[in-house]
């Protein structure tokens, strides 16, 4: 799973754009933007480059994660077993299911290595409530490494809720790791497990902070 988030930490840094046309349909140009601005910051800010991980959780805060719905992610994660949660439960769910993935983005973004991305044009009826943004990353040497972004639109816009490397679903990852979970020791178990996972990363981050 951490190849995957690292990979499409990748696809944020080193995304080539040709430019947003006019008619480019808007999902399609949500990539774009955001990895146009995400780079321009990145190559900008030493700090991030450094891997200061404050600096570097500030920018997936504010530039990354709004595209995002979380509440979507968390439940095709958390699969049939959704339902028996609780609405407290639920909130708890999202909220350390969020932590978890932000901190496994913030980790990830020391192994970039100036990759190239290319994103595909879309094509989209006007409409369309769900699309799959494709795009490929290209490394010099190996071949090219297809990443996907499911999206769907909201009240708030489009929001990615599933993203793919070589067909291999991150929320589907996600989900028999979960339901083994919760088969042993219920949705309290699991959120336990996302906890202790969430204080066990964000304390080895702050190791390697302290010893820069």
């Amino acid at each position: 799973m951490n190849k995957i988030i690292a990979l499409w930490v990748g696809v944020l840094l080193a995304c080539v754009s040709l430019g947003v046309r006019a008619d480019t349909p808007e999902p399609e140009a949500l990539i774009r933007n955001t990895v146009d601005e995400v780079l321009a910051i990145v190559k900008r800010d030493k700090d991030i480059q450094s891997g200061n991980t404050k600096k570097v959780n500030e920018l997936v805060d504010a530039k990354v994660l709004p595209h995002f719905n979380f509440t979507h992610m968390t439940r095709l994660a958390v699969g049939k077993n959704w339902r028996n949660a609780t609405p407290e439960q639920k909130k708890v769910l999202e909220i350390e299911f969020r932590n978890l993935l932000v901190r496994t983005y913030t980790t990830a973004f020391t192994t970039y290595q100036n990759q190239e991305v290319e994103v595909k044009s879309l094509k989209m009826t006007n409409d369309a409530t769900e699309v799959t943004i494709k795009t490929f990353i290209l490394n010099k040497g190996k071949p090219p490494l297809p990443v996907n972004y499911d999206m769907e639109k909201t009240a708030n816009g489009w929001k990615v809720y599933d993203l793919s490397i070589e067909g291999v679903s991150l929320v589907t990852n996600y989900r028999g790791t979960f339901a083994e979970q919760i088969q042993k020791s219920g949705i309290d178990g699991l959120i336990k497990m996302l906890v202790e996972k969430n204080q066990a990363q964000t304390g080895t981050m702050s190791s390697k902070a302290t010893s820069k």
